[in-house]
């Protein structure tokens, strides 16, 4: 049952993102361009999610465990530390050169795009890199 509810929430998602341009590099370029040809659509794509999660975290809470699974997966910590914000620079710095998130990027591969063929395998070698890096630096 759970694989059946990821398949279907992964696929609302793709839809999300395809149909709200958000796997559009040249779109997504255009909103972080505010001071050239800015384009503030996604803003608009950003808030609806976020109001959407808002409500939807709102609702979840109030019950005792989720519903398929046992008890929720929570972070184990909530301290903003030089890693998080290393790799939050990181993934912004990516996000402003290639116009992609990750997810957008995965949609993006349909369309088999240069630049997402580019993108994603470099995607994958960086988390890869990264795990590495964070595993060396762990005691």
């Amino acid at each position: 049952m759970r694989i059946l509810f990821g398949l279907l929430s992964g696929l609302v998602f793709g839809l999300g993102l395809v149909i709200s341009g958000m796997s559009d590099p040249a779109k997504v370029l255009n909103f972080l361009d505010v001071f050239g040809a800015w384009d503030p659509s996604l803003a608009f794509v950003m808030g609806g999610a976020s109001v959407t999660a808002y409500i939807g975290y709102r609702l979840v809470w109030r019950r005792p465990a989720p519903v398929l699974m046992q008890s929720f997966d929570m972070p184990d910590t909530t301290r903003v530390d030089a890693p998080l914000l290393t790799g939050a620079a990181l993934f912004g710095i990516g996000w402003g050169i290639g116009g992609f998130c990750p997810g957008p990027a995965w949609t993006a591969l349909t369309f088999a795009a240069p630049g997402t063929l580019v993108f994603l395998p470099m995607m994958l070698i960086g988390l890869y890199a990264g795990r590495q890096i964070k595993a060396r630096m762990s005691p």
